[in-house]
Formats: C-alpha cells, sequence, structure tokens
C-alpha cells in the first residue's frame, strides 16, 4: 500500500513537471523572449520571471541575448578625398532594442545574431566607404588636431550606420563604435611617410621661424631700451657739466676781482689735503701753501 501511494505521490509530480513545461516557460535576466503563435509573433517579454504558453506547435518561444553584442568587422579598402587608398577596421557595440522587429528579419536563420551581424558588416562596409571618401588622408594621420577630426570621422560613420538600421527597422541599436584599425596599402607606404614627413618639417620650420622672429623682437627691443638708458644718462651729464660749468664761471668772476682771495682758498685746499690723515708736519712757512699759517700760535696749530 505505501509502495503504490509513494509510485503515485511521483507520477503525479512528474505530470506537474511536464504540464508547467508544456504551459509556461522561464524569462532570464539577460533575455529577450518572442512568443509566436502558429508562426507570428504575439508576444514580447523583456522582464524575467515565469509567464503562462500554449503547448508546443501551437505557441512557440523564441529567446535572444538583450545584452550589448560586441562585433569587429574586416579591413576594407576606401579612397580618401586626395586619392590614398586606405584599409579600415572597426569595433562595434549594438544589441537587440526592438524584439518585434528583430524577429521577422532574422528569426529565420539558425543563428539570428550571426545574421544580423552579417547585416550590420555590410552596412558599416558602405558607410566607411562614404565616410573615408569625404576626407584627406591627414585627417586621419594629423597629430597637430590633437585627434579631434579622427573622432569626428568616427561620429560619421556611427551617425551613418545608425541611420542605415533605423531606416530599415532592424530592430536593434548601434551603442558605440570606434576605428580599431588603421592600414595603408605596401605600394602607397612610402609617399605617405615622405609626405607626413614633409608635413612635420613645415611645423618645424613654422617654429623656428616664430622663435626667431621672437627672439629679434626682443633683442631690437633691448637695443632700444639701452640707447635711451645712455640717451638719458648723457643728458643727465650734459646738465651736471653746465651747473658745474655755470658755478664754475661765477666762482671765476669772483676770483678774478679779488686775486688774493682765489690765493688764499687755494692754499687752504692744498693744506686741508695735506692733512687729511693724522701726521707731523715739517714745513717752512715762507712756502705756500704754509705760508698761510704764518702769525698762527702753536697752540692752534695742535688743535
Amino acid at each position: 500500500m505505501k509502495r503504490n501511494t509513494l509510485t503515485l505521490v511521483i507520477g503525479a509530480l512528474l505530470l506537474l513537471i511536464v504540464i508547467l513545461m508544456l504551459f509556461s516557460f522561464q524569462v532570464r535576466k539577460s533575455e529577450v523572449v518572442v512568443v509566436t503563435t502558429f508562426g507570428k509573433p504575439t508576444r514580447v517579454h523583456t522582464e524575467p520571471g515565469p509567464y503562462p504558453r500554449l503547448p508546443w506547435g501551437i505557441q512557440m518561444v523564441h529567446r535572444f541575448d538583450q545584452r550589448i553584442q560586441n562585433f569587429e568587422d574586416k579591413l576594407t579598402e576606401g579612397l580618401t578625398s586626395d586619392s590614398f587608398n586606405l584599409l579600415t577596421s572597426v569595433y562595434v557595440g549594438w544589441r537587440i532594442t526592438n524584439p518585434t522587429n528583430f524577429f521577422p528579419k532574422f528569426a529565420g536563420s539558425s543563428k539570428p545574431i550571426a545574421e544580423a551581424e552579417r547585416v550590420l558588416e555590410r552596412l558599416l562596409s558602405n558607410a566607411k566607404s562614404a565616410v573615408v571618401g569625404k576626407h584627406p588622408l591627414s585627417d586621419f594621420v594629423s597629430a597637430s588636431d590633437e585627434g579631434k577630426n579622427f573622432i569626428a570621422i568616427e561620429n560619421e560613420i556611427l551617425a551613418a550606420v545608425q541611420s542605415q538600421v533605423t531606416a530599415n527597422n532592424y530592430g536593434f541599436e548601434i551603442e558605440f563604435l570606434g576605428i580599431k584599425k588603421l592600414q595603408l596599402p605596401e605600394s602607397v607606404t612610402q609617399s605617405v611617410f615622405e609626405r607626413m614627413t614633409s608635413e612635420r618639417k613645415v611645423l618645424a620650420d613654422k617654429s623656428q621661424f616664430e622663435g626667431e622672429a621672437e627672439a629679434e623682437k626682443i633683442r631690437s627691443d633691448a637695443a632700444r631700451r639701452a640707447a635711451e638708458m645712455l640717451a638719458n644718462a648723457d643728458g643727465e651729464a650734459t646738465g651736471i657739466r653746465s651747473k658745474g660749468e655755470a658755478e664754475a664761471l661765477k666762482s671765476l668772476a669772483v676770483f678774478q676781482q679779488n686775486p688774493e682771495l682765489a690765493n688764499f682758498l687755494s692754499g687752504l685746499t692744498a693744506l686741508e689735503n695735506s692733512l687729511k690723515e693724522r701726521s707731523v708736519l715739517i714745513f717752512d712757512q715762507n712756502t705756500p701753501p704754509f705760508n698761510i699759517l704764518r702769525g698762527v700760535s702753536t697752540n692752534l696749530l695742535h688743535k
């Protein structure tokens, strides 16, 4: 009896599991699910959790990964606006945003993600050819613009691809895009290197010319200031000499009127120069300029 009861319980559990598998399904967090009824999309589920369904054959569950898919295309050749062949490869991040549109376009393939990337690769090839043809080679390899032109080119390719994806209602979006590789055919590599060398030389010559011009400007300014200082000094010296000569003329007029005063002052100056340092002098009172001391007492001299 106990064995029959256990068998019935196990059978009921197995039946319940089969029924749940036939009439429900689970959506994972990283998935988006499209439910079709007799082959036509009828429901889309993006939130995780269990959902009801009709048995297999009536309703089918199609699962797609809704995380960002990373994709890199192959090197493709394009002609720049200045007639250089340029090989480019880009990396792309894309994800499914509208399963209702994505399903009918790619569900016919056994690998819908791979089929979507084949379409994306074709769109990228067309977009790259169009954008590369608008720009000269210097926009891709120049270091003088801090990479601004390079970033602008990436944004142009992204906009071109995204517009085609939107126009065709593919049901996915491009999240990011960047250029991964730039390569020149071997036949044009040498000419490109020569051109880059020429551009660098032009920049170097320009920098050297600007430096020499600035140095010449500094030298000219210094010479001008030195000339102004010398001119000012000469002017001040001339003024001082003129004042000295004027004072000398005044003294000369006085001395001409009183020669004895002139001799006396001259003697005093000579005597002052002789007595600048502490010293003992032996002199003749009759010899100039010591003759002015004639009649001066000895005590006064010692003072």
